[in-house]
C-alpha cells in the first residue's frame, strides 16, 4: 500500500513503477466546477502515468451541472491546487472529456502525452441533461456536496470562501447558505430586486458548527433554485457578491491572503469589485475567455 496523498507526479510515478502498474482507474465524480479538486488529481495521475508508461482509464460519469461553458479562464499566473491549468471556471465537461483535453493541451508541457488513454463513455446521457434528469441516485462526492442543488450552486458560491463571509460550511446548506454576523435582511432585499434568472432568496440565520463564524449566529441569505435550467451560478455569485459589498460595506472583505484570485483564476474579480464594478461589467469581462474555451473543447466532447 502506497500513500498517494499530496504527492507530486514525480512521486506518483515512482509508486507506479515501485508497484509494477500497467493500468491506472479513475473513478471519481466531479461537480463541474474548476476549483473542486478531483479533476487537478486526475490530471497529476494522468502525467505520472505518462511518466511511467502506464495506461489511464477514466470511467465516466455525467457532468450533474450539465455540459455548457461559462466564466473566466485561469491565468497561469494564479495556478495552485484548486486550479492548475487554463480551463474556464464552469467547464461544462465530463471527466473523460478533460482527460481528453488535458491529454492533448496540457500533458505535453509536463512531461509528455499519455501513450494510452482510454474513456469508458455513459451510456444515454446528454449534453443538456443536469444531474436531476438522469435518475441516478446522488452519492456526495464530498462532505460538503450533499445534494444536486449544492452542485448548481457551487461554481458561484465557493467564490465565497475567498471572503470573510461564511460560504455555509458547518450548515447542513453548504454554498446554499452564505452570510456573516451582523448581516440583516437588506441583502435579500437588494438580491430579490435584481431578479436573477432561476433563483430566489430568502433571509436567514444560521449558527455554523465548524468553519467560519463557528458558534455564532450569522444572518444572511439562503439560495433557492427555482429553475436550474434557466439558474445561472457564475453571476448569481458575482451578484451576491457585488450585492454584499454595497450594502454591507463595514462587513464584507476578502480573506488577507486573497484566496479569492486562485478560485477565480485571476485578480480580476477581486480588483473589478474593489473598483466599484457592476454585476454586468463583471460577468462582460470574460465573454471572449468563454467563447474561445467553447472553441477549444469542441473537439474532445463526446456526448452532445
Amino acid at each position: 500500500m502506497y500513500d498517494a496523498y499530496g504527492a507530486t507526479a514525480d512521486e506518483l510515478a515512482g509508486m507506479y513503477r515501485k508497484a509494477r502498474v500497467d493500468t491506472v482507474v479513475f473513478d471519481i465524480a466531479d461537480v463541474g466546477s474548476r476549483f473542486y479538486t478531483y479533476i487537478w488529481s486526475m490530471y497529476t495521475g494522468m502525467v505520472a502515468a505518462a511518466k511511467a508508461g502506464a495506461e489511464f482509464v477514466v470511467l465516466d460519469r455525467p457532468n450533474p451541472i450539465g455540459g455548457s461553458a461559462f466564466g473566466p479562464t485561469l491565468d497561469p499566473a494564479f495556478s495552485s491546487g484548486v486550479g492548475l491549468k487554463p480551463i474556464v471556471l464552469q467547464h461544462g465537461m465530463t471527466a473523460g472529456e478533460l482527460a481528453r483535453l488535458f491529454n492533448d493541451e496540457f500533458l505535453p508541457e509536463d512531461g509528455g502525452k499519455l501513450e494510452n488513454l482510454d474513456v469508458v463513455e455513459v451510456e444515454g446521457w446528454k449534453r443538456d441533461r443536469l444531474f436531476a434528469e438522469t435518475n441516478l441516485v446522488w452519492t456526495p462526492p464530498s462532505p460538503n456536496m450533499p445534494t444536486p442543488n449544492t452542485a448548481l450552486a457551487y461554481p458561484g458560491t465557493c467564490l465565497f470562501e475567498g471572503t470573510v463571509f461564511s460560504e455555509g460550511r458547518g450548515t447542513t446548506n453548504p454554498f446554499e447558505i452564505l452570510g456573516a454576523p451582523g448581516v440583516d435582511w437588506k441583502w435579500r432585499e437588494a438580491l430579490q430586486e435584481q431578479n436573477l434568472p432561476g433563483v430566489v432568496f430568502r433571509e436567514t440565520y444560521f449558527v455554523p458548527t465548524f468553519g467560519k463564524f463557528t458558534d455564532e449566529q450569522c444572518g444572511g441569505v439562503q439560495i433557492n433554485i427555482t429553475d436550474p435550467q434557466a439558474f445561472e451560478p457564475i453571476r448569481t455569485g458575482i451578484a451576491l457578491i457585488v450585492t454584499a459589498k454595497r450594502v454591507h460595506p463595514k462587513l464584507f472583505g476578502w480573506r488577507e491572503d486573497n484566496f479569492i484570485d486562485k478560485l477565480f483564476g485571476s485578480d480580476r474579480l477581486r480588483t473589478m469589485v474593489d473598483a466599484g464594478a457592476g454585476v454586468d461589467e463583471i460577468v462582460g469581462s470574460w465573454s471572449d475567455d468563454t467563447a474561445q474555451f467553447r472553441r477549444n473543447r469542441e473537439k474532445y466532447l463526446i456526448y452532445r
